[in-house]
């Protein structure tokens, strides 16, 4: 299994960007999908998941400015991230939480993180 993420860059505060994770590989099922951050010399933190059922949870640091979706039949996960502020400056990784075949276990796999900076 293979997480593939994109649409990393740099963006002035107060802009957009939007980034994209593909899942591909031997998947059955994927439970949730979602989005961390690691700040330089911070610990990895959460930012958004989302389940198959379209359960969604942020951080509250980004709540009301970062929106998730997600395309189950393309087994891929959205992150429209909006009014950005310098400290939304990490490298962002994606999550899957999934299973590789029926009745199998669940598994955790990352994406290899992209780039996010907000600066002026």
């Amino acid at each position: 299994v293979q997480l593939q993420a994109s649409g990393g860059g740099l963006v002035q505060p107060g802009g957009s960007l939007r980034l994209s994770c593909a899942a591909s590989g031997s998947i059955f099922s994927i439970r949730v999908m979602g989005w961390y951050r690691q700040a330089p010399g911070k610990q990895r933190e959460l930012v958004s998941t989302i389940t198959t059922g379209g359960s969604i949870d942020y951080a509250d640091s980004v709540q009301g400015r970062f929106t998730i979706s997600r395309d189950n039949a393309k087994n891929t996960v959205y992150l429209q991230m909006s009014s950005m502020r310098p400290e939304d400056t990490a490298v962002y990784y994606c999550n899957a939480v999934l299973s590789a075949s029926w009745g199998g276990n669940l598994n955790v796999y990352w994406g290899q993180g992209t780039q996010v900076t907000v600066s002026s």
